[in-house]
């Protein structure tokens, strides 16, 4: 003898196409509201939104196309990108050499203060750049605190010099990395590095063959993410290292230099870095949406 009720809830189900209790539970979870949004969220919304789009967009109205590919195939501006490029992957190699290790110490190693250690780490973050600049000739310029044994004993000398622009670079664009890969670690499961421990291997041995290949998408964002600010860095470059010309000046010193001579320039020479941008955004686009 069947049960009227269960015949009146699969008679329901049938009606509106699969359980109610799922449909029910996928509506309240996994879809958002239907409902228009609230006039006093609305606008608000659209405002900052135009806040940020604009100037992009007038950006893009205002670039000069058809000079476009005799401007970008000048020889200042060639110099000035391969200029960037080499230093920005410089920089990120310098990062990935002592940030990584600096990520896993912070990650994996309890000791005091490392709270304070962590703030200092990620204190170029909000630092100003400029700030970060005289802080790093204080350090290691011809007569800082370092740099004037650099120059007595080996004498190396960073200040207005193309390593001087990769140090520069490094400094601001290493936290990215550190704490890209710091987050990484937190997230990655320490029993597999504690089993490989208790199979006799040590701790370096673990963190090479076994947590370098857990976090390696880590890594990877982390260092596309330092390489991009890197590129784009002005201050602290401009700062310690200068503006010159096929030594120091990379494309944000040459956009600046050219906007007070050629507009024109300085707007060809923005949408490169503008599409750099996007490229990097595009590219860890997949790794955001997995994070969240």
């Amino acid at each position: 003898m069947t049960d009227p009720s269960k015949d009146k809830a699969d008679a329901a189900d049938t009606l509106t196409g699969g359980p109610r209790r799922d449909r029910v539970r996928e509506g309240r979870v996994g879809r958002p509201g239907r409902g228009g949004a609230p006039l006093p969220l609305l606008v608000p919304a659209l405002i900052g939104l135009t806040f940020l789009v604009l100037p992009l967009v007038a950006l893009l109205i205002r670039a000069p196309w058809r000079s476009m590919p005799d401007l970008l195939t000048s020889s200042e501006v060639w110099q000035a990108l391969q200029l960037s490029l080499l230093c920005a992957t410089a920089a990120t190699a310098v990062s990935l050499v002592i940030g990584v290790p600096l990520a896993w110490l912070l990650a994996r190693v309890e000791f005091p203060g490392r709270g304070l250690v962590r703030a200092l780490v990620t204190l170029p973050l909000v630092l100003p750049p400029v700030v970060g600049g005289v802080a790093l000739l204080m350090a290691l310029g011809r007569n800082g605190v370092v740099g004037r044994w650099l120059d007595d004993w080996f004498g190396v000398t960073l200040p207005f010099t193309t390593a001087g622009v990769v140090v520069a670079e490094a400094f601001v664009a290493m936290p990215f990395l550190v704490i890209s890969v710091e987050g990484t670690l937190r997230a990655a499961d320490p029993r597999y590095e504690e089993a490989a421990t208790t199979l006799g291997a040590s701790r370096f041995t673990a963190f090479r063959r076994v947590t370098l290949p857990l976090i390696a998408p880590g890594i990877a964002a982390g260092a596309v993410l330092a390489w991009a600010r890197a590129l784009g860095e002005f201050g602290a470059t401009i700062t310690f290292a200068g503006n010159f010309p096929g030594r120091t000046q990379t494309m944000p010193l040459a956009v600046y230099l050219a906007l007070q001579n050629d507009p024109e320039a300085a707007i060809a020479l923005s949408l490169v870095l503008l599409a750099v941008s996007i490229a990097v955004l595009a590219g860890l686009r997949d790794r955001w949406m997995t994070a969240s």
